[in-house]
């Protein structure tokens, strides 16, 4: 199996090469080549490598003008299903391997709009897959995939191609112009100067009939922030990709939620774009007839095997030949797809139809003519001599330099933080009236032996509030993401721990904003300490609890991968968080198998400073005096009114083993919030990577 997997990934060949391509349009011809090395695998010089994916040239980036043929030769795709142990009220059941897809063979040339059709479970998302090489870590892969002839390597296809997904992905405070201009910047050639690829993108926005909402914000769906429509959204989606002018699109479901009228002027485009010389593929879920006309080939797949792959014309003729007719004035893509439909309770008889269809067109010279032009491609690619190279020595897969993508990702990341107003001002109200609230129920406490309890209980409850607040902001951003994260690094347009830094470091100000505003709030209203050292003072901690915070809630968001996962996740964390604070046990009684949890908790460090940090400076605390204590209660009561514990701020210390600790405390801290960032983006990064197999 693993030559098999080989076979199609990657190839030895020692000839330069150029072909010929069938062309359905006019555009001007020209050819591009690769330089072959002579090992056994292709170097950094080819189209793909096996180390890391080089780019195209800038000539091949910026010019529409190259023409791309690609064919597939004998794909067959297998999974490994795990067996199932027996239970009391089930049977075991072994471990198979499975058939998805079987020796599926094809072509598409410039100029090609290509429906893959069939009905749920023929093959077509798997065949989308092993065509752009993602998500096929599962799949057991053989046959060969060429590309004007040259057989391709690893990750190849996504230098010279896009893929559109089913799904779009936008930051829903940019703007569509914005949007494109981040794309463009971070995804074309860096040898393109700034003004050549803002061009680009007023270029696109054109092409692609977004010019009317150009300057509106995206939104989002689902109910979230409104924006843009559905078809405008996947027009975007189309004008990302087509900023680098590839020459092949893979499109996966392009009308799925889209209306008629909507879903007709996206096939409008992408017919505009494959007249402009693009290879087009699509899967399509039940077109209408009328979209189904559009498209000028198509490939039909049932129960993993090509039922017919050519123009619709010809598809029309050769459903009539195997007597199989299209009844007038009917959809032909739902003929097809019912008439190799596999029924449930009539499913031995639908697969041998099904099969006698395959078989019929495995013996048709449509299917011969696709296997002869691919071999035909081949040997021309052997013979010819005139070779255009694509230079991508020494290049990396990103197009833009680290510096150009960190500081695009910050103004990102900034733009979409500030730009709603709305949610900044109820995180700073929220702030606020917390803080007012903690402050009226301890306000201008006094320093006593009744007082002592209620200064602890404000600190804790002021570093605990602060620490929820900024780990349930981060919580509540960052999850959502991470989806996008994985996309566009998957499409190669930055860098995961790029990423990371500038999200962090963008929102960083408002976080630490909020906390400090919330701390000044507590500290004065309840009338903590004043002296100006320890007010400063405690403005350090409270920073280091916020930074703390922020890691913290980015390890929840990066290991739960999502914000009800995070939610769940963060929760029994944050209670962790306010158990080992020293407030409600002391830290000397904690035993000694869960003195690692205590060890990794930052609250408990926090809550010591501040201790220290309010009753450093108060000598005496007063005991209350007999004279005030009405004559008409028990004895008891007098006792314990009369109870002096707190003689000074060191007794309040040493009655809860609060040791001064400062600088330990504070490099602990400082340990704690690098590991926990580290986690975070070493976690992200891995997760980014998974994700692009």
């Amino acid at each position: 199996m693993a030559e098999e997997k080989r076979s199609l990934l990657g190839g030895a060949n020692s000839n330069r090469r150029r072909g010929r391509r069938r062309q359905y349009t006019e555009p001007d011809q020209r050819h591009i080549s690769i330089e072959m090395s002579h090992s056994s695998s292709y170097k950094e010089r080819s189209l793909g490598s096996s180390s890391r994916t080089p780019r195209l040239s800038d000539a091949f980036e910026q010019s529409a003008q190259y023409q791309i043929s690609l064919a597939w030769k004998d794909i067959t795709v297998k999974v490994n299903i795990p067996g199932k142990r027996g239970f009391s009220f089930g049977e075991a059941v072994p471990p198979e391997q499975k058939t998805i897809l079987r020796n599926a063979s094809g072509i598409a040339a410039p100029g090609c709009l290509l429906a893959i059709i069939g009905a749920s479970g023929s093959g077509k998302s798997t065949l989308l897959n092993v065509l752009t090489q993602r998500n096929t870590k599962d799949y057991i892969i053989g046959g060969e995939m060429f590309l004007n002839g040259v057989l391709l390597s690893p990750g190849a296809i996504r230098n010279i191609s896009a893929y559109v997904q089913q799904s779009d992905m936008f930051m829903d405070t940019l703007t569509v112009r914005e949007q494109l201009q981040f794309r463009a910047l971070l995804r074309m050639d860096r040898k393109l100067d700034r003004d050549a690829r803002l061009a680009r993108v007023e270029n696109v926005i054109h092409e692609m009939g977004l010019s009317e909402v150009a300057n509106y914000t995206i939104g989002a769906t689902g109910g979230g922030k409104k924006g843009i429509s559905g078809g405008e959204r996947k027009r975007l989606a189309f004008a990302c990709e087509s900023l680098t002018n590839p020459p092949i699109f893979f499109c996966d479901e392009p009308m799925s939620g889209l209306d008629s009228f909507m879903a007709q002027s996206i096939l409008v485009t992408l017919r505009d774009m494959a007249k402009r010389g693009r290879c087009i593929l699509c899967t399509v879920h039940q077109p209408s007839s009328e979209l189904f006309a559009m498209f000028n080939h198509v490939l039909i797949l049932s129960a993993g095997r090509t039922a017919f792959m050519g123009t619709t014309t010809d598809c029309l003729k050769f459903f009539n030949q195997i007597k199989y007719p299209c009844p007038s004035h009917y959809n032909p893509s739902d003929h097809y797809i019912l008439t190799l439909a596999i029924i449930p309770g009539k499913d031995a008889e639908c697969y041998k139809k099904s099969g006698a269809i395959c078989d019929a067109f495995e013996r048709s010279e449509q299917a011969k003519s696709i296997l002869a032009e691919i071999e035909e491609q081949k040997q021309e690619e052997q013979l010819l001599d005139h070779v255009v190279i694509a230079d991508v020595t020494g290049e990396s897969r990103y197009a833009s330099a680290w510096s150009v993508q960190l500081t695009n990702l910050f103004w990102r990341a900034w733009v979409c933080q500030f730009r709603d107003s709305t949610v900044v001002s109820i995180k700073i109200f929220q702030c606020v009236a917390l803080g007012m609230l903690m402050g009226l129920i301890w306000f201008r406490t006094d320093v006593n032996q009744k007082g002592v309890n209620n200064f602890n209980a404000a600190i804790l409850e002021m570093m605990l509030c602060v620490c929820m607040n900024t780990v349930l902001n981060v919580i509540m951003t960052f999850p959502h993401e991470i989806a996008l994260v994985k996309r566009e690094y998957g499409t190669g347009i930055y860098d995961a721990g790029l990423y990371f830094i500038s999200k962090t470091i963008s929102e960083f100000p408002l976080y630490l904003f909020i906390g400090l505003l919330l701390q000044v709030l507590v500290y004065w209203m309840t009338g903590m300490n004043d002296s100006g050292d320890a007010f400063v003072f405690s403005l350090l901690v409270t920073a280091f609890v916020v930074v703390n915070s922020i890691c913290t809630g980015l390890v929840i968001s990066v290991v739960a991968g999502n914000y009800d996962v995070a939610i769940v996740i963060g929760s029994p964390i944050l209670l962790l968080q306010m158990l080992f604070s020293g407030f409600m046990i002391n830290l000397k009684d904690i035993p000694d198998y869960l003195k690692w949890m205590n060890e990794i908790t930052f609250t408990k460090n926090a809550y010591r400073l501040l201790m220290v940090n309010q009753w450093n400076g108060y000598d005496t605390i007063p005991c209350p005096n007999s004279t005030d204590i009405p004559a008409n209660i028990s004895i008891a009561e007098k006792c314990a009114r009369l109870a002096c514990p707190y003689t000074s701020g060191q007794a309040v210390l040493d009655y809860i083993s609060i040791e001064d600790e400062m600088g330990h405390d504070l490099l602990q801290m400082s340990v704690l919030a690098v590991g926990f960032y580290l986690v975070a983006l070493v976690g992200l990064i891995i997760r980014a990577r998974l994700s692009r197999e």
